[in-house]
């Protein structure tokens, strides 16, 4: 008769594996909980892994200084007109707040934010676009704890806040060469050392804030604004104008962690706004990298499916790209002299061995676009919002922006935009070319606009050989 009870050695055995299934599974639980946190690399992702503390604590929603602490100050970190890089900024109601008990410590706040109006000409509306105290106001502590009581709700992380209407946010050059532009060169003026694969310090934007238009009106008819933000923060959070009336109807004090702040209006007052007409040049009087546009430049293109190095160097062979603006109805080459600038760039192919390519960007999609531009070393066409794709173009001694205008009109976006990012930019008028520093102030001539630009297709070949032998460097 066989007994019931285990045997010692079925019991050790029973034993062993119980205590096998538990150590199994704990560890297994343990490693699918584990998150993974991603620093903000362009060339690979790094994976840092967290901290593990056992003990519980609050969730940091709150910064709280109680009753008899003092309420914490604003810190500007960063400011020129119309870009200002703020620690802990407090909105309430609708209105922005800078907690200070020094004034002379905190800049004029009509070059910090607006009222947001739509951009009029005139002394009378830049008057009236400036900001009164129901937009923002500098206040000490002790009113600061009048007004905010005992603390405030934290807005977490990096936020980017466009103080601005949406007369320009749907255009893909001032959205891309403008906006975004001055966002980066802002933010990226606390980190000096950024390399010249893109790699930053600096944490991503969590969050692109605008107080003034709705989800409807960021978006540019070639929807190339949100592959810019999309393929640059792919985590990125954006509220709207209800958004920011949620909490300002709350009636209660919140506080941004750190907030860029971009306000069009206060970048108008700044002197490189008079100089270039550019309201991103405004922040290039703040310090910064040599590399700053890597970082957004090469998730850009690599997004697109290239590496970010293409294009890059002075020993492949160039690339020249012609943006012909042919079937657009306005703003293109006498129809001739496009024929003619066509044959010379296939001269220099059948000649040189260069690659030429003639396109039009509105026949394109947005990968086709992004590519191209990325391995282009020379870019030209007519003034127009298709040479916004420079700004996808690898920087080296050879690249090279060619930009065609009617005779004595001259505009400052293209140029202006290649040159803060390392580039040589060329304007043409017909035969005659001219370069920084030497260019002429702007004009928009009767013509600017029309069909018949002219261009001599031979004198941009000439220069597209120069640019690309680099023989202008080697003679000075």
């Amino acid at each position: 008769m066989v007994s019931g009870i285990p045997t010692p050695r079925e019991v050790a055995l029973l034993s062993f594996l119980l205590i096998s299934l538990v150590f199994f599974f704990q560890k297994h639980d343990h490693r699918i909980r584990q998150p993974l946190y991603l620093g903000f690399s362009n060339d690979s992702l790094n994976i840092v892994q967290p901290k593990h503390d056992t003990s519980s604590s609050d969730w940091n929603t709150r910064l709280a200084w109680g009753t008899s602490n003092p309420v914490p100050k604003t810190n500007v970190l960063a400011h020129v007109p119309g870009w200002t890089v703020f620690d802990r900024l407090y909105i309430m109601k609708g209105v922005a707040y800078v907690v200070a008990d020094d004034p002379g410590e905190i800049p004029d706040v009509q070059y910090m934010y607006s009222k947001a109006l739509f951009i009029e000409n005139g002394k009378e509306a830049e008057t009236a676009r400036l900001p009164s105290a129901n937009e923002i106001r500098v206040i000490s502590t002790k009113e600061a704890r009048q007004l905010f009581g005992a603390g405030a709700q934290i807005i977490d992380g990096v936020t980017f806040l466009v103080n601005d209407p949406p007369q320009f946010i749907t255009h893909y050059y001032h959205w891309a060469a403008e906006l975004w532009f001055g966002f980066w060169r802002t933010y990226t003026s606390l980190d000096s050392s950024i390399t010249p694969e893109g790699n930053t310090t600096l944490p991503p934007a969590r969050r692109l804030m605008f107080n003034h238009l709705d989800a409807a009106h960021w978006r540019d008819y070639a929807s190339m604004n949100q592959w810019a933000v999309r393929s640059n923060f792919p985590s990125i959070i954006t509220e709207f104008v209800d958004d920011w009336r949620d909490r300002a109807e709350l009636g209660k004090p919140f506080v941004f962690e750190r907030v860029v702040v971009a306000d069009r209006s206060a970048a108008m007052l700044s002197y490189n706004y008079a100089r270039y007409q550019r309201t991103a040049s405004a922040a290039f009087a703040l310090p910064g990298s040599v590399n700053w546009w890597m970082t957004l430049r090469n998730s850009v293109v690599q997004f697109a499916g290239l590496d970010p190095e293409v294009g890059g160097g002075t020993t492949a062979p160039p690339v020249i790209t012609y943006i012909s603006r042919q079937a657009w109805g306005r703003r293109m080459l006498i129809p001739e002299h496009h024929e003619r600038l066509v044959q010379e760039l296939y001269k220099l192919r059948d000649t040189y061995g260069y690659e030429v390519n003639i396109v039009q960007a509105e026949s394109m999609s947005r990968v086709e676009q992004i590519r191209l531009a990325a391995r282009t070393t020379i870019m030209m066409g007519v003034h127009g919002n298709g040479l916004t794709s420079l700004l996808w173009m690898k920087p080296s001694p050879r690249s090279t922006v060619m930009e065609f205008f009617y005779p004595t009109g001259f505009a400052h976006d293209y140029e202006y935009t290649t040159r803060a990012m390392g580039m040589t930019h060329y304007g043409f008028w017909g035969t005659h070319y001219f370069t920084s520093p030497d260019v002429p102030t702007p004009y928009y001539p009767e013509g600017f606009q029309g069909p018949a630009i002219p261009i001599d297709g031979e004198a941009v070949a000439k220069l597209c050989v120069e640019r690309l032998s680099l023989s202008v460097e080697v003679d000075d």
